[in-house]
């Protein structure tokens, strides 16, 4: 009876998402719009460069998330997967930044929410997005109920997930509706001129890397392997259809601001404002109020998608003794990663602060933006290049997909990834200073990396001398065995 024992003293996690809910976690997590004003500021160019990126980032993504989450079920996601392919520090690196992207992330997500819930109140309020004082207790007080709902478990945060899933599709109907009645009846100034490549490109090259960080979260599930309710039937499913309904979503997104307000859009209003002035030119301007109601649930929705799920992250982490092992306690009434969540918590809020105690909200949030993206792009590094080490190696594959598909999706999505990094080093238009804005790049992306190999070699040779987990076998492999 030892196997029992151990089943009944190992960490259970409650499967309760479906297909549907995944579908709905995917378009909250993939398709986000507050980066859509940020991208569209670039003119229309940019609606070849997400079209590239569709096709030489995002298939790829779906066919890597659909392989290695058959190959390695389980909870950790891309710690799991970089890990059982390359070994433990490069697993350890990938949920390592996969987790601190999200560091930075969430307050940028907490600057949009703070922006596009005043308008809840009407246009007497507007201006509260600019009173720090209101910006930081909205962002608190946002943050603290999320992970409330996270811990209390997926069973009810998934609902906050799916409320801003359909918040986010009725944002973008409403958004891309008011552009089709503003372009029959008006007509636009973007002309075909608008489309072509910029003589000066630097602004727009930022715009890709940022592409690419929008276009992550089909990995966000299997971060949740444990929690899915037959994964191997469900995911495939779902990975396409969050997919194509996120993919289409972009685009028209982008088509319309640009019909709407060309480039001169706010990076962090920017979708409020078009509403605001496509539904005053065609008469509907009551609209505005309940839209940035459904765009508030939205922001929400995405906020507590990408904490929840990179909760999981160092939940694993410290299972496996790569962090303190206080991170994979699980609560004992939600059976939830309640400590993982509560430092992701406390230091998102601590980085909200900090937001606020610089000058300028809109370059803040774009250099927040463009550092979350180096650390979110480089476990997808090791997602790609697992792919390409499984067609170059396995004569016979033993996945879902044949060699020559994960070849071409391996070679196409890891030299788009590595080409997304490093163009974000370029700065956007919203940048002042490019001296800080590389020092802060080259700088935030180092410290980040070490302080990833200062937890894995420190706790790792704690590791090797736990009691508990002997000839390398982990906690999280032993449960998933038993």
């Amino acid at each position: 009876m030892p196997t029992d024992n151990h089943e009944n003293s190992a960490p259970h996690l409650k499967r309760v998402l479906g297909r549907w809910d995944l579908v709905l976690l995917f378009v909250v997590a993939v398709f986000n719009l507050n980066v859509v004003p940020s991208i569209a500021a670039n003119g229309g160019v940019t609606v070849w460069l997400w079209i590239i990126s569709l096709l030489l980032f995002f298939w790829p993504q779906g066919i890597a998330v659909i392989e290695l989450a058959q190959r390695y079920p389980g909870e950790g996601g891309v710690y799991l997967w970089a890990k059982e392919v390359f070994g433990d520090f490069h697993g350890f690196l990938s949920g390592w930044c996969y987790w601190t992207n999200n560091m930075l992330y969430v307050p940028t997500v907490m600057l949009y929410f703070v922006g596009v819930s005043v308008y809840v109140l009407g246009p007497r309020h507007q201006a509260l997005a600019d009173n720090r004082v209101f910006a930081l207790v909205a962002s608190v007080t946002l943050l603290t109920v999320l992970t409330a709902l996270n811990i209390v478990g997926l069973g009810v945060g998934k609902w906050i997930n799916n409320i801003g899933a359909i918040g986010t599709g009725v944002a973008a109907a409403v958004l891309v509706g008011l552009g089709a009645i503003m372009w029959t009846r008006f007509g636009t100034t973007i002309t075909a001129a608008d489309f072509r490549i910029l003589a000066d490109p630097r602004f727009v090259l930022n715009s890709f890397g940022v592409m690419c960080f929008g276009l992550v979260g089909l990995e966000l599930a299997s971060v949740m392997g444990d929690e899915i309710r037959d994964p191997a039937r469900t995911l495939p499913g779902a990975v396409a259809w969050g997919g194509v309904v996120s993919g289409a979503l972009y685009v028209g997104a982008t088509l319309t601001l640009l019909i709407a307000v060309g480039k001169n859009v706010s990076v962090l209003q920017g979708i409020v404002q078009a509403v605001s002035h496509m539904a005053g030119r065609v008469g509907l301007s009551w609209i505005v109020i309940p839209f940035s109601l459904m765009l508030s649930l939205s922001i929400a929705g995405i906020g507590s998608a990408w904490m929840g799920g990179s909760a999981r992250i160092p939940f694993v982490a410290g299972l496996d003794r790569y962090m303190p092992a206080w991170l994979g306690n699980l609560h004992p009434s939600y059976a939830t990663p309640y400590a993982a969540l509560i430092v992701q918590g406390i230091i998102s809020t601590l980085l909200v602060v900090l937001n606020f105690a610089g000058a300028g909200v809109q370059e803040t949030f774009q250099k927040l933006l463009s550092l979350a993206v180096v650390l979110q792009l480089v476990p997808f590094l090791y997602m790609f290049a697992a792919l390409l080490k499984f067609a170059a190696k396995e004569s016979q594959p033993r996945g879902r997909y044949g060699r020559g598909t994960m070849f071409a999706a391996g070679l196409s999505g890891l030299l788009t990834t590595i080409l997304g990094i490093g163009l974000v080093f370029f700065p956007a238009q919203q940048i002042s200073s490019l001296w800080w804005y590389e020092v802060w790049m080259f700088g935030g992306t180092l410290t980040f990396v070490g302080l990833a190999a200062f937890f894995f070699f420190v706790y790792g040779r704690r590791r090797s001398n736990t009691s508990d987990v002997g000839a390398g076998v982990s906690p999280v492999q032993v449960r998933r065995t038993t």
